[in-house]
């Protein structure tokens, strides 16, 4: 039996894109303080018990050590109002958090206003895989607003939930 070959990263990046996800912001605190989040795609449910998520980082992000040191972080799914928080925290700004109306939550990490549901983390393992690490969270604390739609991702661009 032969092997087939990988696909192209550009390929496989595109058949990948045509899985629908929500469209999620993780934040946390550096050890010098300072508020760092990004816009992840990459969030899943583990388990309810006990109550596990993940989501994966790339290797080469900037706030990649951050999270690999953190003792929590949030994991805000974004609601349809949201989009323009969603491509501000997926851009280069440096201060991705100006302006905004923020709550401390779990471990002084920031926690983003209007979000469909907020899960509050504490960092359980970490597990690296090709050009990503995953990292698993224990749930602490969650809410949601379930009249808040969620901010869908698929094929490149932004969605929102339509029932069928």
């Amino acid at each position: 039996m032969t092997l087939a070959s990988s696909p192209p990263p550009a390929a496989l990046r595109a058949a990948l894109g045509l899985f629908a996800t929500g469209v999620t912001i993780v934040t946390t605190r550096a050890s010098d303080g300072s508020m760092i989040g990004l816009t992840a795609n990459s969030f899943n449910s583990v388990s309810l018990t006990p109550p596990l998520v993940l989501w994966s980082l790339g290797l080469k992000a900037g706030s990649l050590q951050a999270f690999l040191h953190a003792k929590h972080y949030a994991i805000h799914v974004l609601a349809v109002e949201q989009q323009s928080l969603a491509e501000r925290f997926a851009s280069k700004t440096t201060n991705r958090f100006e302006g905004l109306a923020l709550q401390e939550g779990l471990g002084g990490v920031p926690l983003l206003p209007g979000c469909a549901a907020v899960f509050e983390c504490t960092s359980r393992s970490q597990y690296p895989e090709g050009d990503h690490v995953i990292l698993v969270g224990e749930v602490l604390a969650c809410q949601h607003d379930s009249t808040r739609a969620p901010l869908l991702f698929h094929g490149g661009k932004f969605y929102t939930e339509h029932p069928l």
